[in-house]
């Protein structure tokens, strides 16, 4: 199941490629055009920081990261995180857009995009784990239709040393086709 998980993915002109070396230059870029974000992120994409993150989310270990296309340009990165192929599960996360495709209804296309192709890989539970600090996140997954399920309280320590609250939410399989037959 997990081999079938990632895997490129496209519609239309949004396309989720693997993210490797030959994107780190332009995703040096995207992520630099929005540096105060970074303070609610776990990790900093921030020019000082930028390439150790880089190198961790590309050096395998349980994350399976993508950079999103806009056609031809980058415009930002996501990733499948924790895959657990016999519980069926997988956490989508490390996502950040560049502020021009904020409130543009694009990142709702990544994450239909993901939510689909997972469900039909046979993932039957989505997770997202969110800094309760960042609103405009938790917004975006609830719009999904995804459930909080909880807090996880002090449940990392962010690259700021900020202990971190994170909002456990989740979207199951029959829920998500459900919610697509009534037109959702």
């Amino acid at each position: 199941m997990l081999d079938h998980l990632y895997t490129e993915l496209a519609d239309g002109d949004l396309k989720l490629v693997k993210l490797t070396e030959a994107h780190r230059k332009a995703l040096r870029v995207v992520c630099a055009a929005d540096a105060d974000v970074w303070a609610i992120y776990s990790s900093s994409f921030d020019s000082d920081h930028f390439d150790a993150s880089f190198d961790v989310l590309t050096g395998k270990g349980g994350r399976m990261p993508y950079a999103i296309m806009d056609g031809d340009t980058l415009v930002g990165m996501t990733a499948w995180l924790r895959p657990d192929a016999s519980a069926q599960t997988v956490e989508i996360g490390n996502s950040f857009i560049h502020p021009d495709h904020r409130g543009t209804g694009f990142n709702g296309r990544v994450k239909r995009l993901m939510i689909d192709h997972a469900f039909d890989a046979g993932i039957r539970r989505i997770e997202f784990r969110i800094d309760e600090r960042n609103k405009r996140s938790q917004a975006a997954v609830a719009k999904l239709g995804c459930t909080k399920e909880g807090v996880l309280r002090s449940e990392r320590i962010t690259w700021t040393g900020y202990i971190r609250d994170t909002g456990l939410w989740s979207l199951l399989a029959d829920e998500w086709i459900a919610a697509q037959m009534n037109g959702a």
